[in-house]
């Protein structure tokens, strides 16, 4: 059997396996390890194992994961995510439709805390649903906006989508996350809008909240004023080079064990809890990287990624004509396969088209990550409408996904937008203070 050969029954074998749920890290491994073996020996594939797995144990750029993931943990476990939402609700609840977007800003604030869209999703639906249901929101936008604004979790930093790929290309984690702050307040921005213009068509879809005094208000905002503290502490250290992404989710950690501790909101069991999802988290994090490094050499010995880079540069499309395709394919593979999934399965055949078409690969990591947030509320996978399927158990699946319609829409507007202008994405990593 010839090696491209080789690499496309790898490729089909790893769907299938996929396709029979089985994890993803465990279904990459299998094909790496022996796709390894066929084209090379066993020798290479236990040789690349042994030390793949080491250096990737061993990287300190990887403290970041199970840091900003127990960061996230604690403000979930101590309510700091209850009063992020409590805080957007005070200001805009009482307008048609401002739970809906109380509840997108809530899921914003709460992404920049856990970097987890599916952690974004779950706590932002237990606290939000049940407003949204107690003052007759129609439950395709209640249900719809929860699974949409989860999503911003895997865009704006800390991402754990930017840490993968950052791992996978070699690029700076520090100039991805501030790379995904504008495009992350873009897309936030557009759920807002979308959100406004369709309780302006439809009133009885979000009726208004209840009004709250200025000092209410004044009250909410000063109860959410630490997070937005921590928050801006961590990517603004990043930001004035102050910390490198390591040293920023050590302090935002530690801010948000010390305010949990001093507001006696969080204990030895609240804290114990936290450290134990953590590390279950980074667990799975790691182990897919561990795999990602096994797969990638077997096909680099395919060849097939040169094979695809050579006929997408003989279309003639130009850089973004080939970009364009590139992200095409991230949204239709959404539809059928888990994001991490898709960016080890990728990433090694897409990765150095672009950078051989002069496409800058930050701005690239953030197309992608987008691309990957829409496959997230895509049928028939859609892992957050899942989410919010089991935190609202009487709401129909095909309501929710009929729901997410006009945000993966406004995803979409979003992607046209940055690849329009590339500038959102590259600003702030472009003025960064090294």
């Amino acid at each position: 059997m010839s090696a491209s050969a080789a690499g496309l029954l790898g490729i089909v074998a790893l769907f299938v396996l996929l396709v029979l749920r089985i994890p993803v890290a465990f279904a990459m491994f299998v094909v790496g390890f022996f796709g390894i073996v066929h084209l090379n020996s066993v020798n290479a594939a236990v040789s690349l194992l042994a030390s793949e797995a080491y250096t990737l144990g061993s990287s300190p750029e990887l403290v970041v994961v199970p840091l900003f993931i127990l960061m996230g943990n604690v403000a979930s476990i101590t309510g700091m995510s209850r009063r992020l939402y409590d805080a957007a609700y005070a200001i805009i609840g009482s307008v048609r439709g401002g739970l809906a977007s109380a509840t997108v800003i809530g899921c914003g604030g709460f992404a920049a805390l856990s970097g987890s869209s599916v952690a974004s999703a779950l706590t932002m639906g237990k606290v939000a649903l049940a407003e949204m249901d107690r003052f007759n929101y129609d439950p395709r936008l209640s249900t719809g906006v929860v699974a949409a604004g989860g999503t911003l979790g895997i865009l704006i930093p800390p991402s754990t989508g930017f840490v993968i790929y950052a791992i996978l290309t070699e690029q700076s984690i520090g100039r991805l996350f501030l790379a995904g702050v504008f495009p992350g307040i873009l897309l936030l921005g557009l759920f807002v809008m979308a959100v406004t213009i369709l309780c302006w068509i439809r009133p009885n879809y979000g009726p208004a909240g209840p009004s709250t005094s200025l000092g209410e208000k004044l009250r909410a905002i000063s109860g959410a004023g630490p997070i937005g503290a921590i928050i801006m502490l961590t990517i603004g250290g990043i930001y004035g080079g102050l910390f490198s992404p390591v040293e920023a989710a050590a302090v935002g950690a530690a801010a948000v064990i010390l305010i949990g501790v001093v507001t006696h909101t969080l204990g030895l069991r609240q804290l114990w809890a936290a450290a134990k999802d953590s590390v279950v988290t980074t667990a799975t994090v790691m182990l897919i990287l561990i795999a990602a490094h096994m797969i990638n050499p077997f096909m680099a010995l395919s060849h097939i990624p040169e094979a695809v880079g050579a006929f997408m540069e003989n279309l003639n499309l130009g850089p973004t004509g080939v970009l364009v395709v590139i992200l095409a394919i991230y949204v239709i593979l959404g539809c059928f396969l888990e994001g991490f999934a898709m960016l080890v399965l990728t990433l090694p055949i897409f990765f150095p088209i672009i950078t051989n078409m002069g496409i800058d690969p930050i701005w690239f990591g953030v197309l992608v990550v987008l691309a990957l947030e829409m496959g997230l509320i895509s049928p028939p996978v859609g892992l957050n409408v899942f989410i919010v399927k089991s935190v609202a158990p009487n709401v129909p699946l095909g309501q929710i996904f009929s729901g997410v319609v006009l945000f993966w829409v406004m995803m979409l507007v979003a992607l046209a937008i940055l690849i329009a202008f590339p500038q959102i994405a590259l600003f702030l990593p472009n003025t960064m203070i090294n």
